[in-house]
C-alpha cells in the first residue's frame, strides 16, 4: 500500500503542492480581509451617524457649543466667586474690627452721693481691643476717662469696676 505523500506526488510533485496550499491560505487571507474592512467600514458609518444624534439634543444643539457655554459660565462663577470672597473677607475684618461686646456698669463712687450716678462702659471687638470709658460723679464735679484696652488689658491703672466691666464684656454676650 502506498502512503498518502507518494499518491501526492504522482499527481503533481511536491513543492507544486506546497505552493498551492500558500496560494490557498493567501487568497482566503485577503477574502478575509475584504469582509472585515467591509465590516468595519459599515460600523464606521454607523457611529458616525449616532455620534451626530449624540451630539445633537432635543432642543437642537450641538454637544461641544453647549459645552462652550458651559464653560463661559464656570469662568463667570469663578471670577464671581472670587470678588464675593474678596468682599467677604474684607467684611469679616471690618466685624471683627468692630465693637461687639459692650457692658456697661453703674455704681456709687462716693458715699455722700445719693445714687449710681458713676459708670464704666466697656466697648470691646472680638479680639478684646476697644475702649473703657468711666465717669466719676460728685456733688461738685463729674469727671470722664478713656483709657485704652489691648486684648482685655490696659495700659492705664484700671479701678474695680472697670476691670469688673471687662472682664464681663471678654466673657459675656457677643452684641
Amino acid at each position: 500500500m502506498e502512503t498518502i505523500w507518494a499518491i501526492l506526488e504522482d499527481v503533481m510533485p511536491m513543492p507544486w503542492w506546497g505552493i498551492s496550499v500558500v496560494t490557498l491560505l493567501l487568497i482566503f487571507a485577503f477574502i478575509m480581509n475584504i469582509s472585515l474592512y467591509r465590516r468595519l467600514n459599515r460600523r464606521m458609518k454607523r457611529f458616525e451617524a449616532s455620534s451626530i444624534t449624540l451630539q445633537t439634543f432635543l432642543s437642537g444643539h450641538q454637544l461641544d457649543t453647549l459645552l462652550q457655554e458651559c464653560v463661559q459660565k464656570l469662568v463667570h462663577q469663578e471670577q464671581l466667586y472670587n470678588e464675593i470672597s474678596t468682599r467677604l473677607t474684607r467684611n469679616e475684618n471690618k466685624l471683627r474690627d468692630g465693637v461687639d461686646r459692650a457692658e456697661l456698669l453703674r455704681f456709687k463712687a462716693f458715699e455722700n452721693v445719693g445714687s449710681d450716678l458713676s459708670f464704666a462702659l466697656a466697648l470691646l471687638n472680638q479680639d478684646g481691643n476697644g475702649v473703657i470709658l468711666s465717669s466719676i460723679h460728685s456733688r461738685e464735679e463729674s469727671r470722664v476717662y478713656a483709657k485704652p484696652v489691648k486684648a482685655g488689658i490696659s495700659t492705664y491703672s484700671l479701678t474695680g469696676e472697670e476691670k469688673e466691666v471687662i472682664n464681663r464684656a471678654m466673657h459675656g454676650q457677643k452684641i
